[in-house]
């Protein structure tokens, strides 16, 4: 595996990010024409409506199922790197920091997550601008 930097930090997965998606989209746009041709055609307009609201609630669970883990993932960051902060300061992390901030600065190398938590704090930098400015990059490759 390539060592991860900042340019290369973002993951896909090929088969949920460019299958899964579009045939999504496609099932909920096919549905929706067949829907509207039977209001037209005068038949078939309960299965129509039903195949809608069927796939409806397929892309609706399968966008919270997606959603609650990354939740999941954002409770687990917060608690490793309050841990992190407070075990190289004795201190938590500001309340300051917002869960976007908290996620660039998992990427920041002990030597300086310290320095780098603090200035995006009294800077306000943005996710991208924390994680520009790590310079000992420390790889995670479990978040998806």
């Amino acid at each position: 595996m390539t060592e991860q930097n900042f340019k290369n930090h973002t993951r896909l997965v090929p088969v949920f990010h460019f299958v899964a998606y579009p045939l999504f989209l496609f099932a909920l746009v096919v549905s929706v024409i067949n829907f509207f041709k039977t209001i037209g055609a005068g038949g078939g307009r309960l299965n129509a409506a039903a195949l809608v609201a069927l796939v409806l609630g397929v892309v609706i669970g399968f966008f919270y199922a997606r959603k609650f883990a990354l939740v999941a993932q954002d409770r687990a960051i917060r608690a490793e790197e309050n841990l992190r902060h407070f075990a190289l300061t004795g201190k938590l992390l500001d309340n300051r920091l917002r869960m976007r901030h908290i996620i660039a600065l998992r990427f920041a190398g002990n030597d300086e997550f310290v320095a780098l938590a603090k200035r995006a704090v009294e800077e306000n930098l943005s996710a991208k601008q924390i994680k520009e400015a790590v310079k000992n990059w420390r790889v995670d490759y479990n978040r998806v």
